[in-house]
């Protein structure tokens, strides 16, 4: 009887622990899983990321022995994409966002890394904004996504986060090159002081730099009129 006791006692403290602590635990593993996999494909594409480290990534997504496999890896990781947000939007429809309270930190940013790499930002913009100012998610993680919504609908960003490039020809030498800069920003002379109250702590110059960017104030009509 008394290791019964002992047993119902311990059971019911576990359980306490679990509700006190109220992280999801299987949702949490489910989550980290998926954003291995938005994030182990980006990490091979990454300039910054070793020849080394790439055979380790093609091996752990057994690809390495597909010679095809570095050719079409934005197909790739498009594909991973697309079924990464089938399963987000699941569980958003169960849980809503999944946030610090349900699964914890870095997770609770697995939703938000897939949802950024969608076209469907305008649809979950709202919820990231309301789990930003509940606590559930970094407000820059939704500075980030607000900014790529509007570079997305060809606006101004605000917070100077979001790099893009296009295609043009080089005047002296008659080229074609690639030309990257730091998308055009609503109010650049503010833009920093706007960014340290968001939470960031580089500057957009900082942030140009990290994006492998040289930082230059351009407007809407500029970039339209480079080419």
């Amino acid at each position: 009887m008394t290791r019964q006791l002992l047993l119902i006692g311990f059971i019911f403290l576990s359980c306490v622990g679990y509700s006190q602590n109220g992280i999801n635990k299987d949702l949490k593993i489910e989550l980290d899983s998926i954003m291995k996999s938005d994030q182990i494909l980006r990490e091979f594409v990454d300039s910054e990321t070793s020849e080394g480290r790439k055979k380790e990534i093609l091996k752990e997504v057994g690809r390495e022995n597909d010679p095809s496999f570095r050719k079409n890896i934005w197909s790739a990781i498009n594909k991973q994409d697309s079924i990464n947000l089938i399963k987000i939007e699941k569980i958003i429809a169960v849980y809503g966002y999944p946030g610090k309270t349900l699964v914890g930190e870095p997770t609770n940013e697995s939703a938000w890394f897939v949802i950024q790499h969608t076209s469907k930002i305008a649809n979950y913009l709202p919820m990231i904004e309301e789990a930003a100012k509940k606590g559930e998610i970094p407000f820059t993680k939704y500075a980030m996504m607000q900014d790529r919504y509007l570079t997305q609908q060809g606006k101004e960003q605000i917070y100077g986060t979001q790099g893009q490039g296009k295609q043009i020809t080089n005047k002296e030498t008659g080229k074609k090159e690639f030309f990257n800069y730091i998308s055009p920003i609503q109010n650049p002379e503010k833009v920093n002081e706007l960014r340290k109250k968001a939470g960031f702590t580089s500057t957009v110059e900082e942030n140009a730099k990290r994006l492998g960017i040289e930082y230059k104030v351009y407007t809407l009509d500029e970039i339209a009129k480079i080419n």
